[in-house]
């Protein structure tokens, strides 16, 4: 796809990156939740709780990809590298303009999502900084740090 025609599905109002967010249980979901919180309704995030009934997470993933258009992105996100959920979603690699990153938290979650596109050197560049996000947090440095709050 070129610069233009880019730009111009971008003014047209299409989304270009669409998200599945999977999970064990309700941590997909919950993630979801907060993200509508913090960012606003974001219909280019499609959540999966896996194992709370008999859905199963290839049954999802499959209609996931049923509305994903040709030039669309996709990323998709798994709780837990090496899980189950993550194993079925490795699977969908071999889509075109498909990604899978594992082992998600909440500060990945939101960069993504506040995204219209991302390359993969911005992908590991967000996967650094939500790491970097995940920190102990110890009452003298918090009173050390007067613009904490």
């Amino acid at each position: 796809m070129t610069i233009n025609e880019n730009a111009n599905i971008k003014e047209r109002g299409e989304i270009m990156l669409k998200i599945f967010l999977a999970s064990h249980g309700c941590l997909a979901s919950g993630m979801k939740s907060s993200l509508d919180i913090l960012l606003g309704n974001s219909d280019k995030v499609t959540v999966f709780d896996a194992y709370i009934n008999q859905d199963s997470v290839q049954e999802h993933v499959d209609a996931f990809f049923q509305e994903v258009k040709e030039d669309d992105e996709v990323l998709m996100l798994s709780d837990l590298y090496g899980g189950s959920v993550n194993q079925v979603m490795f699977l969908y690699l071999d889509k075109p303009n498909t990604r899978l990153v594992a082992g998600v938290n909440l500060a990945f979650v939101l960069e993504v999502a506040n995204r219209e596109t991302i390359t993969n050197s911005e992908l590991d560049e967000i996967v650094e900084m939500s790491r970097q996000m995940l920190v102990v947090v110890k009452p003298e440095e918090v009173e050390e740090q007067s613009d904490f709050f």
